[in-house]
C-alpha cells in the first residue's frame, strides 16, 4: 500500500512539474527546469574563495546574505523546489560595431527585471490556480540567489569558461529567473559533464584578460564590472582595452561557438528604442540628459545614469 501511495506522488509530481513547463514555455519562456530546494554545498567553497580574493570589487552586496544565497530555504519558508526558467534576449539587429560606441546586447530594450519578473509572476498564478495552492517567490538577479548554480542543478546547461550559463539548445544569450515554491515536484538532473570540451575563444578573447581560470572571473577586471558596477574614474589605460564599449560587455559570449544557435527573441518589450541602432559615434558624444532619458527611460541602461554613461563616453575622448 505504501509503495502505491508512494508510486502515485511520483506520478503526480511529474505531470505537474511537466505542467509547470508547458506553461513556462506558453508565456515565452525559453526553457525551463526544475531542482529540489537545498544547500549548494558545491558552490560555497568557490563563491567564499571568490569574496575573500576581492574579485567581486566593490559589488560588496555580494558579501551580503551569504547563507540566504547557498540555501534557499532561508528566501522562502518551507521551500521544496527552485524553477529555474530561461528567457531569450539575442536581438534581429545590432548597432553598427564599426567606429562606434557599444552598449550590451540585454540592455537594448526594457529592463529584463521587470519583463522576466512579470513572467515569472504568471507562471506562479498559474501553478496556484492549475496544479495546487503554493507559497513561492520570483527572483530576477536582484536578491541572494545563485541563479546560474540553480539552472545548472536543474539541466538547463553547463557552467562555460566565461562563467555564465550556456546551454545546449540555445547558447548564452538569456536571462536567468527563478520560482522558489513550497511544493515538491519531480526534478530534473544536472549534465553529466560541460562541453566546453578544449575550446578556449572566450579565455582568448577577452581584451582585460578577466577570465583568470575556468568558470572563475576577477570582476574588478571586466568591461561589464568597470562600465557598470564601478562608481570612480576610469583609468585611460583602459582605453585601448574596453573596445568602445560603455556599457557592458558581450565579447566572450559573442566568440563562443555555442551561441551559433541563438536565434532573435520575440519579446516586444526587449525591442530598442529605434533611434538605438541608428546611433553613431557623434550622437553618442552629442546625447544629453534628456534624451538619455528618452532612449533608456525603459532600459537597464539607467543602472548606470547619465553621468555614469557619459564617464564612459568621456574616457574616450580624452
Amino acid at each position: 500500500m505504501a509503495f502505491l501511495l508512494t508510486t502515485m506522488q511520483s506520478t503526480q509530481q511529474h505531470n505537474h512539474s511537466l505542467k509547470i513547463k508547458q506553461a513556462a514555455l506558453k508565456l515565452g519562456l525559453q526553457d525551463c527546469g526544475i531542482a529540489k530546494a537545498d544547500f549548494l554545498e558545491d558552490e560555497k567553497s568557490a563563491l567564499v574563495d571568490w569574496l575573500q580574493n576581492d574579485m567581486h570589487g566593490e559589488m560588496r552586496y555580494m558579501e551580503n546574505h551569504l547563507e540566504k544565497r547557498l540555501d534557499p530555504r532561508l528566501l522562502v519558508d518551507n521551500a521544496r523546489s527552485v524553477i529555474s526558467v530561461l528567457l531569450n534576449y539575442y536581438p534581429q539587429d545590432v548597432q553598427n560595431e564599426k567606429d562606434n560606441y557599444i552598449i550590451s546586447k540585454y540592455a537594448y530594450g526594457k529592463d529584463y527585471h521587470f519583463v522576466l519578473k512579470e513572467k515569472l509572476n504568471l507562471l506562479l498564478e498559474y501553478i496556484n490556480e492549475h496544479i495546487a495552492p503554493t507559497t513561492g517567490r520570483a527572483f530576477v538577479d536582484s536578491a541572494p540567489v545563485l541563479d546560474r548554480a540553480w539552472a545548472k542543478r536543474a539541466g538547463l546547461g553547463w557552467i562555460g569558461r566565461n562563467s555564465n550559463l550556456i546551454s545546449r539548445k540555445h547558447g548564452s544569450f538569456f536571462f536567468i529567473g527563478e520560482l522558489i515554491i513550497d511544493l515538491d515536484l519531480a526534478y530534473d538532473h544536472p549534465l553529466d559533464k560541460d562541453y566546453c570540451g578544449n575550446c578556449s575563444r572566450c579565455i582568448e578573447a577577452c581584451p582585460t584578460n578577466a577570465i583568470i581560470a575556468d568558470k572563475v572571473i576577477d570582476a574588478r577586471k571586466c568591461i561589464s564590472y568597470q562600465t557598470i558596477e564601478y562608481r570612480g574614474e576610469l583609468s585611460s589605460s583602459l582605453r585601448e582595452q574596453l573596445n568602445n564599449r560603455i556599457f557592458g560587455c558581450d565579447i566572450c559570449q559573442d566568440v563562443c561557438p555555442w551561441n551559433l544557435k541563438s536565434h532573435p527573441h520575440d519579446v516586444e518589450a526587449f525591442i530598442p528604442h529605434p533611434d538605438l541602432l541608428r546611433f553613431t559615434k557623434s550622437d553618442w558624444k552629442a546625447m544629453d540628459r534628456n534624451q538619455f532619458n528618452e532612449i533608456f527611460r525603459r532600459s537597464a541602461v539607467k543602472r548606470t545614469k547619465y553621468d555614469g554613461l557619459r564617464r564612459n563616453i568621456d574616457l574616450f575622448e580624452e
